[in-house]
């Protein structure tokens, strides 16, 4: 018992002792990225040198959580701390944050930090609760309406100027995602004496798959058509524009990506800011089938789900399990992995706490002790045996329940629950062997669950259906 309480007493220290030292954090965020599309976590036909070294610098999770399987909740869910079963924003739509969801930039800015975000918001329109001004950014250029970041070269996008959110023009044929690069690795040239918060939120590879003609080139041949060949073209008067190889494209989108995580860390360097920054690269949810992307693209071809069932929409693993990578040098142990269950809802609490922070964790945990290796027998049991909640309203209603090795998705119609299925992910990852008809009792104790960690929503949008 003096063993576990000496030990108790070393992780409080430590991260008491972290936190006084205010690291910098960057979270870098894609946009429909599947957990098997990064060379660290077994892709072969993507080049992704610069997250690839980002993962041989650091920690990599291999059973982290998106907070949703689609845009709006994953971000709510990431900035309030709160899974979908309480968090107001539970779908797509263009639904502000309220202003009682005290979200990270407002803690961290009361714990001087200075905050920024570039990239896709999609939690609240201007005049809105939700409007990026009102909630603790001091710097925002991006999109606001979840469709502005549909496309990679728009003519306008929105900042924050003198307090103010204000819409200004693009100059012509801006990558978008470029912009955002710039815009963030500006913010870092001039806040260096920090300690700041940065969240990049890009828009790729979420389609349309459009890409600039440097990262295009290495997924053509000397003919200038795709390495991927046989490719099926994405014709005209589709919602996303014309793409004659969208295999070569969405590959190009994630190295271009990859490029840019490439040219922060060499700032990081240069500015001898890499020893107290928290350095983070993840994906809102799974891979998607859209723009001239099929689902054999994803599944088959790129295998961009890796080893699991399912894309963006899906409760399966693969449209919810995320590639998570954090690297912290003289922390986090550099080429390391993790399989503690996390998830992107644990980033408030963590977040918080390397600020010192006195914020309520909400549903999230810390992760700072499974960064530093720091975790008890006893916490990493209760750790790996929490339950992990998420529910879903397109396509009809559905749940999941993640608790230990189980994992249960619940499925409705009309209203009412129509079959839970039951999986063994420690023996069957893949959720391939439905085991709901042998293993009835421990249905129901996920089903009392779901019922337990679900709060009913005011949001006509969120009603069970």
């Amino acid at each position: 018992m003096k063993k576990l309480l000496s030990l108790f007493c070393c992780i409080i220290w430590t991260i008491g002792s972290l936190a006084q030292q205010k690291p910098n954090i960057i979270y870098i965020l894609a946009d429909d990225m599947g957990y098997g599309d990064l060379g660290c976590y077994g892709q072969t036909k993507i080049k992704t040198p610069n997250i690839d070294r980002l993962a041989q610098q650091g920690k990599r999770y291999t059973e982290f959580y998106a907070g949703s399987t689609v845009c709006a909740p994953s971000r709510a869910a990431l900035m309030t701390g709160r899974h979908t079963g309480r968090v107001s924003v539970r779908g797509n739509g263009e639904f502000p944050l309220p202003a009682e969801e005290k979200i990270i930039p407002e803690i961290l800015k009361e714990y001087g930090y200075t905050t920024a975000m570039m990239g896709k918001w999609g939690l609240g329109l201007p005049g809105t609760s939700g409007s990026p001004e009102k909630r603790g950014w001091d710097y925002f250029s991006g999109f606001v309406h979840h469709i502005e970041g549909h496309f990679q070269y728009p003519d306008s996008a929105w900042q924050i100027q003198q307090k103010e959110l204000k819409k200004i023009d693009l100059p012509d044929q801006t990558n978008v995602n470029e912009w955002f690069a710039d815009q963030a690795l500006d913010f870092i040239r001039k806040q260096k004496d920090g300690p700041f918060f940065l969240y990049l939120s890009f828009t790729i590879p979420h389609a349309e798959l459009v890409a600039p003609a440097q990262y295009m080139k290495l997924y053509l041949d000397e003919n200038g058509e795709s390495i991927f060949a046989p490719e099926q073209a994405h014709g005209t008067g589709n919602w996303y524009g014309p793409q004659p190889y969208p295999k070569a494209a969405y590959a190009a989108m994630v190295t271009q990506m990859d490029d840019y995580v490439g040219k922060l860390m060499d700032l990081l360097n240069e500015l001898e800011l890499d020893d107290n920054t928290v350095l983070i690269f993840t994906s809102d949810n799974g891979t998607h089938k859209e723009g001239g992307r099929t689902l054999a693209d994803a599944m088959e071809f790129f295998k961009s789900s890796g080893p699991f069932k399912g894309v963006k929409r899906d409760l399966y693993e693969g449209g919810i399990r995320a590639p998570f990578i954090v690297r912290w040098p003289g922390k986090v142990q550099a080429g390391t992995q993790t399989a503690m269950p996390a998830t992107a809802w644990d980033m408030l609490a963590t977040f918080a706490a390397l600020a010192g922070a006195n914020a309520d964790p909400q549903d999230g945990v810390s992760q700072i002790p499974v960064w530093t290796d720091r975790v008890s027998l006893k916490e990493r049991a209760s750790l790996y045996e929490r339950k992990l909640y998420w529910e879903f309203y397109e396509e009809g209603y559905k749940q999941a329940l993640r608790k230990g090795n189980w994992k249960a998705i619940r499925f409705y119609k009309d209203g009412r629950p129509q079959r839970t299925e039951l999986y063994q992910l420690s023996e069957d990852p893949g959720e391939q062997q439905n085991l709901a008809a042998q293993n009835r009792r421990q249905v129901r104790k996920m089903e009392k669950y779901m019922d337990k960690l679900r709060e009913p929503s005011g949001n006509p949008a969120f009603q069970i259906k």
